[in-house]
Formats: structure tokens, C-alpha cells, sequence
């Protein structure tokens, strides 16, 4: 009966904010005279040399939440100053550090349980009852020194949260401390799931404007200078664009690379359910611009989530008629190569740049005006002239609700292609304008997309579109409506032949 009573106490303790006798338990430096100088002076001298070159902040907005990178200082910080400097001097009580696990392997959501993080310029109080409260919110989260205390065999210790922190003590004053660490997703359906969960668990319990968001993220690794700039602007496109759907996607399919990929995407969701609408990329470099050779770098970005005034618009994409009717082409023949050969058609972008750039698109078949055949990329994965190749193919032969396309319908096939935008997650269907938008529906494992043609084609209303947009994803008709489901909204280039 004592020992079960000894665990009840605990248990209370630890659920209503008590420590019920235990100590006081302390982060130590992991990385202090490696990363960065372990002597306080020096340290904040290099910090505010940083933060001096960057300068100060000069967009006006309400910063909800910052991407940083966390190699060492002589690498990172240069790049890293951009992101501090927006908060230098502002009013912020809690700073959310949102990190990856770099040596210990686990799954989920790591709350440190302790009470307090220390680097050379002092120690950092944990928002501990912020943190006990958060890691009720899911299944997935747990208090825990996994991920914020580990040592490998080598004894080296996670760097990711402690980097971030001397940049906070010297642009802020009295602030307290969340810091998570997020492990290995177990599952394809994890990689968005989980810092979806977190970031809406982040949003619903953070109900002042005094709390900064953190994301501690490098992005590419180890490719020449060259290669990791275009892969790394592809990353920084998609942010700026609040496309957090194809930054998991590339993630999961290593399109593009960032360590602490799902921390941003998991301050993504969170800044804009807090009512930030822009995301600005405050600086991009790798170690080859700040302090490395050029053969083998690791990429950088300081990015901003902000409230402002002003929506940024989205541009209009456009082709001309050549680049419609090279694409058109190059649909028309790879679909002949896969029908007639089985092969994948050998192609070139005709000389246009535009269609060498990473883009979603649909190809739609048709035949005497019935569909034959729609398959397409919803994330930018490839270029565009490849991307029509592949899923003009996959289209004729691999669309699951016909039979493959047979030799003798080649001539008489219709093309339509649709180029898309990026995806945004809309925050009320009030947003959504049939005939303009397509929809996607998320929903734990399901999911489904409907082009912004085909409510118009069957003169859907919206309650129809979204209904029918739930049968798609193999949902109830208005799964919609729940919590736990995300509707993003993209816009189409659609041109196309006619027989």
C-alpha cells in the first residue's frame, strides 16, 4: 500500500506542476568551447558581432516564429544573426526551441523534464508548467531527457536546442524555455502526423503574444556548393510559400534535405493557426560562403513567420504557347512509348527554362469526352517536362480505375494538362472560390485531391465540392468538418487538346 501510494504522489506531483521533493535537474553544455567559445565573454562578443553584421530588423510585422541553423558558430552564426536580430529587444517571455535528435534514436516528442538549461553566459528556467501541460495534449509527447541529455559512446551531446540559446540571451531578457526534441518518424504516415500534432497541440496552448517559436534546422548535407544551392532554394520556395505538405514530402522521399525538417514544419502549422501570414527568407548561405571549402558544404537558412498587415500576393503562373505545345508533346509521347513499348520516353525541357523548374501537375486523358486516365504529382518533385513524362505514362497505364490504354485509342485521346501551385492549408472554407481552387483533404492515412475544373465540369456548389472531395480521400462525406482533418487549396495552369 506504501509503494502505491509513493507512485500516486508522484504521479500528482508530476501531472499539477510539482517536483515533490526531487532536485533541481540541470542541462549542462554538450558543445561549449567546439561550437562556440565556452569563455562568457567571448561568446557574447561573437554573438553580438553576428547579430551587428546581420543588422536590424526592417520589415514590420509581429515575429511568431524563426528558423535557425545550428552548426557551429564560425559556420551557422553568420546566417543565424538574421533570425535573431528580427526579436532583438522585443517583449517575449517563452521561446519554444524545436529540435532534432542527431544521436539518440527514439520516436515522438521528447518535453525535457528538467528545470533548466545552462550555457556559458548562465542558465535558461524551463516554462515547466507549460511543458507538463503540453505533453498532455498527446500521445505522442512525453517529458523526458531523451534527446536533451544523451551521450554517445563518443561523448558527444545534442547540439541542436543549445546553439539556438546564446542568440536568446543576448536579444532577450527573463524569458523561460520549452525545449523538444522530436525523434525518427516510425511510419510514412509519421512524417507529416507527427509535427501536425505538435504544432496544433502549440497553437491551441499558447494563448498570448509574448511566446517566440523555434525551429533549429541545417538543410542540405555534404553535396558541392552548386547542387546544394539549387536544392536548398527548392526548400526555401516551398517556406516562403507555406507549402508545408511538399516540405514533408520531399522530406520523406529525399527530394530535398533538411535535419531539422519536421521542427519547421511543425512551426509552420503552428505560426499560421497563430495568425502569422507571411514567411519571409531573411538570409540563405551554406559553410562554403562563411567559413569552409566548396566541395562538400552543409546549407543554411534564417527564415521568419510573421503577422503583418499587408498578404502577400501570389504571382500568376503562366506558359506560352510553345511551352504548352512542347508539353502537350511530350505527353502525347510518352504516353505512345509506355502503351506501345513499355519504355519511359527520352526527353529535354525544348530549351525552356521555365520547364525545367520543380512543379505539381496533372495529366488528364480523355475519349469521346469520358475520362480515361488522370494520375499527377501534388508536390513539386521533378521538373516540370518530366514530371508530364512520368504521370502521362502512369496516367495510361496505371490509373487503377480503368484498364491500360490500348495501342488502337492512341489517336483518338485528348490531353489535359494541369500545372499546379503550391498547396496552402486554409483556415475556413470562407476562402475557397470554386472554379479557382482545387482542394486536398489530409486525414490521418487518407487523403484525396479534386483539380479546380471538376466542380465546374459537374456544377458542383461548394458543400458538394467538399463532399465529394471526402469521397475521394475514401471518407465520410463530411469528414471536413472534423479537427483532426487539413484542407489545402491550390490553383491550376490547365491547357490542353480537343479532338
Amino acid at each position: 500500500m506504501w509503494k502505491q501510494l509513493r507512485v500516486t504522489l508522484f504521479l500528482s506531483g508530476l501531472l499539477l506542476g510539482g517536483c515533490m521533493g526531487q532536485e533541481n535537474k540541470t542541462r549542462e553544455p554538450a558543445v561549449a568551447g567546439s561550437f562556440y567559445p565556452a569563455e562568457p565573454a567571448e561568446l557574447g562578443k561573437m554573438v553580438d558581432g553576428f547579430i551587428s553584421q546581420a543588422g536590424p530588423a526592417k520589415d514590420a510585422g509581429e515575429v511568431v516564429g524563426l528558423i535557425s541553423p545550428h552548426a557551429g558558430y564560425v559556420y551557422s552564426g553568420p546566417v543565424a544573426a538574421y533570425a535573431y536580430a528580427q526579436i532583438a529587444g522585443k517583449d517575449i517571455e517563452r521561446v519554444v526551441v524545436i529540435a532534432p535528435s542527431h544521436y539518440q534514436s527514439f520516436s515522438g516528442v521528447s518535453i525535457y523534464s528538467g528545470d533548466q538549461y545552462k550555457t556559458p553566459l548562465g542558465s535558461i528556467p524551463v516554462d515547466t508548467e507549460f511543458a507538463q501541460k503540453l505533453a498532455l495534449l498527446s500521445s505522442q509527447f512525453r517529458l523526458s531527457g531523451d534527446g536533451h541529455t544523451f551521450r554517445n559512446p563518443a561523448g558527444q551531446g545534442e547540439h541542436a536546442i543549445e546553439v539556438q540559446l546564446p542568440f536568446l540571451q543576448r536579444t532577450l531578457k527573463n524569458f523561460k524555455l520549452v525545449p523538444i526534441v522530436m525523434g525518427q518518424p516510425r511510419s510514412v504516415e509519421e512524417l507529416y502526423d507527427t509535427p501536425r500534432a505538435l504544432g496544433v497541440a502549440l497553437a491551441r496552448l499558447i494563448t498570448d503574444r509574448r511566446t517566440l517559436l523555434v525551429a533549429s534546422s541545417d538543410l542540405s548535407h555534404y553535396h558541392g556548393y552548386n547542387e546544394a544551392n539549387v536544392m536548398d532554394h527548392k526548400l526555401a520556395d516551398a517556406i516562403r510559400d507555406w507549402d508545408f505538405m511538399s516540405i514533408s514530402r520531399n522530406l520523406g522521399n529525399r527530394q530535398w534535405e533538411a535535419c531539422g525538417g519536421f521542427p519547421i514544419i511543425a512551426v509552420m502549422i503552428a505560426s499560421q493557426r497563430l495568425g502569422a501570414n507571411q514567411a519571409r527568407i531573411l538570409k540563405q548561405a551554406n559553410s562554403g560562403d562563411t567559413s569552409g571549402p566548396r566541395d562538400s558544404v552543409v546549407g543554411y537558412l534564417a527564415a521568419a513567420f510573421v503577422k503583418d498587415s499587408v498578404q502577400r500576393k501570389s504571382e500568376d503562373y503562366s506558359l506560352g504557347a510553345n511551352e504548352q505545345a512542347h508539353l502537350l508533346s511530350i505527353a502525347r509521347d510518352s504516353v505512345k512509348a509506355a502503351v506501345v513499348n513499355r519504355t519511359e520516353l527520352a526527353c529535354t525541357d525544348g530549351g525552356f527554362p521555365t520547364l525545367s523548374r520543380d512543379r505539381g501537375a496533372f495529366v488528364t486523358l480523355t475519349r469521346g469526352g469520358k475520362l480515361r486516365g488522370c494520375v499527377g504529382y501534388t508536390a513539386p518533385v521533378k521538373p516540370l517536362y518530366e514530371t508530364v513524362r512520368d504521370v502521362a505514362a502512369y496516367a495510361a497505364i496505371h490509373d487503377s480505375r480503368f484498364l491500360p490504354v490500348t495501342p488502337s485509342e492512341l489517336d483518338s485521346l485528348d490531353y489535359e494538362i494541369s500545372v499546379l501551385s503550391p498547396l496552402r492549408r486554409i483556415a475556413s472554407i470562407d476562402e475557397i472560390e470554386v472554379g479557382k481552387h482545387g482542394l486536398l483533404i489530409r486525414k490521418g492515412g487518407y487523403e484525396g485531391l479534386l483539380l479546380p475544373q471538376v466542380p465546374t465540369e459537374n456544377n458542383w456548389d461548394k458543400l458538394t465540392f467538399l463532399q465529394n472531395l471526402c469521397y475521394k480521400a475514401g471518407l465520410p462525406p463530411n469528414a471536413w468538418k472534423d479537427e483532426d482533418a487539413d484542407i489545402f487549396s491550390f490553383t491550376a495552369y490547365v491547357f490542353g487538346t480537343k479532338k
